[in-house]
């Protein structure tokens, strides 16, 4: 058996020899993507001028007849369903079903946001109760003790001028 002058002796073939091949194989592969694009390119302006009017009359034609199949299944989707006075009532009880559930949805919602916002009514409400008998007890509490204090201070003032008026009677008294 003949080895290659490509492969190694235990019959692999060498590293060197593997990267030529896939950089071959890899330059083959984007001529020939190359030639592909290049290819379906026009090669001149007038086949791109035809190319470009053959556009401008199929994208219409194209746009109308997507429209015209849609519109058909439609009307026949349509006419299955109300071909009959079955079919007919099948689908207004469909429907109605459908209003009911929309009905129940929006009123739930209505009594949620009904109950969330007296909820919060409620709070504030308490809240703004309890600040105002805080405030009210403090100040109570302030007066009371300024009553004290004043009182303190009154019999305090009376003692001294008590004595003051007594001292200038005694010196007023002596000068006499």
């Amino acid at each position: 058996m003949a080895t290659s002058s490509s492969s190694s002796p235990s019959g692999r073939r060498s590293a060197t020899t593997r990267k030529r091949t896939t950089t071959r194989r890899s330059t083959a592969a984007r001529r020939s993507a190359a030639s592909t694009t290049t290819s379906t390119q026009p090669k001149t302006a007038v086949q791109q001028a035809q190319d470009i009017a053959e556009r401008v009359v199929l994208v219409p034609v194209g746009a109308g007849l997507v429209a015209r199949d849609n519109l058909v299944s439609t009307v026949r989707g349509l006419a299955t369903k109300y071909r009959t006075r079955t079919g007919f009532e099948r689908e207004l009880k469909r429907y109605e079903r459908r209003g009911v559930t929309a009905r129940n949805r929006f009123e739930r919602q209505v009594r949620k946001t009904r109950t969330r916002f007296e909820r919060e009514l409620r709070q504030r409400r308490t809240r703004v109760e309890r600040t105002v008998k805080q405030n009210r007890r403090r100040l109570e509490r302030e007066v009371r003790t300024a009553r004290r204090d004043l009182g303190k201070q009154s019999t305090v003032v009376s003692s001294r001028f008590e004595k003051l008026v007594s001292d200038a009677q005694s010196l007023l008294s002596s000068t006499v």
